[in-house]
């Protein structure tokens, strides 16, 4: 068997790991274990991060609204209502969002904006649902219920080059930190755009710009943008040298037409915003499917739901083995102790299957010393390491995000 052929899909792994599992009864709808939850928020946490020390604010909108909302932003017609989930209540249709930016439109047009406001960033991971075909889903690669990394930046047409700058930056930082080398692609107006031709020609100017000024390398995908604007589109490739499209950055001038989104410039008079939506990573459910085959479950330890496991080699060292576990937890290491009454190899092996970066062994020598001796889930022996020496290694690894 070679190795192509020994690799195992992300629902094999899932279930191995505990990770999530699909059910009939929510068929394209994920059911999160708590050690892939681990994994889920703590993406969540690091994306929010990331973009909030770049100014973003979160917010979060209703699950549920009238498709009166999807008609006026344009949605309706050009994303299809076959594609959204319709209910009827009191008379009038409700849709499932199946994407953020409509409601986030809402909110930015609450109150009078003025030009000293913007750039405006608003970030929202809400619960979307698209209405997929029953035979095209797919374990986390194609689902129903789903989580964007999600943004809008409502921004001045004089700063349109300078955040899509940023966040082209914010890309290649992030994919660096899992180790990937992102590609550009620059998707041009579709045959069914919406809106102002000149409008798309600006919009298609500045977006190619911005990658220009970011002297980064970007291919050409012909009528391949959003009905509502060009975008740029961020592949990356896995372990299996497979191509996946993750991030985007689109530029939209028509979606603030729609909805009359307005700001007041410095003489007092009336502009329309520009929007860029931009997801780093696009949804959770698909980004982790691809972490887990490209990792085969082996997380890198800032990811990994577990990240150290304490194997006390005896029942004496139990309560020794309990107070290191107290003291790793302060440290928000993510910690387990394994005090079955198992073999030290047994216990050891079963951590090097769950793919645990990291296992602490404790016996009398160990207790004794106030040393922790380490073997890595490769099968490496690490030898005894003094207990504060190896939290400060694992701290600082998880902080490097390596």
């Amino acid at each position: 068997m070679d190795s192509k052929t020994a690799l195992k899909d992300h629902r094999q792994i899932g279930k191995e790991l505990d990770l999530f599992s699909f059910h009939d009864v929510a068929p394209g709808a994920v059911f999160w274990h708590p050690k892939g939850w681990v994994i889920y928020k703590t993406l969540q946490e690091y994306v929010r991060k990331i973009t909030e020390d770049e100014g973003y604010k979160e917010i979060n909108t209703p699950v549920m609204v009238k498709n009166t909302l999807f008609k006026q932003s344009g949605h309706w017609e050009h994303f299809g209502e076959q594609n959204m989930f319709n209910l009827e209540l009191e008379k009038e249709t409700y849709s499932l969002k199946p994407m953020n930016c409509p409601e986030s439109t809402l909110i930015y047009s609450s109150r009078t904006r003025s030009y000293q406001d913007l750039p405006i960033k608003f970030s929202d991971y809400g619960i979307l649902h698209r209405r997929e075909l029953s035979g095209v889903l797919g374990g986390l690669f194609r689902v129903r219920q789903f989580t964007i990394d999600d943004a809008h930046l409502y921004v001045q047409p004089d700063q349109i080059q300078e955040e899509i700058h940023k966040l082209i930056l914010l890309v290649i930082n992030f994919y660096k930190s899992l180790a990937f080398k992102p590609e550009f692609y620059f998707s041009t107006k579709p045959e069914k755009a919406m809106g102002d031709p000149k409008l798309w020609e600006k919009a298609e100017k500045d977006l190619e710009g911005a990658l220009k000024t970011a002297k980064v390398k970007y291919g050409i995908k012909e009528k391949d943008g959003a009905f509502y604007g060009p975008k740029i589109d961020i592949h990356i490739k896995d372990s299996q040298d497979r191509d996946w499209q993750l991030a985007t950055i689109q530029l939209d001038f028509q979606i603030p037409e729609k909805m009359q989104l307005e700001y007041a410039d410095k003489d007092g008079t009336l502009k329309r915003p520009v929007m860029i939506h931009r997801a780093i990573f696009g949804s959770f459910e698909r980004f982790i499917g691809i972490l887990t085959e490209h990792y085969q479950g082996a997380f890198p330890l800032w990811l990994s739901p577990v990240q150290v496991e304490i194997l006390p080699i005896t029942d004496r060292q139990t309560k020794g083995a309990q107070d290191l576990v107290e003291k790793f937890k302060k440290e928000n290491i993510r910690v387990e102790l394994d005090n079955r009454q198992e073999t030290l190899q047994a216990k050891i092996r079963n951590a090097t299957l769950q793919k645990v970066p990291f296992m602490g062994i404790i016996g009398d020598r160990e207790i004794a010393n106030q040393t922790i001796s380490v073997r890595t889930r490769e099968g490496k022996d690490l030898g005894p390491i003094e207990v504060s020496k190896f939290l400060q290694r694992v701290k600082e690894e998880i902080d490097k995000k390596i």
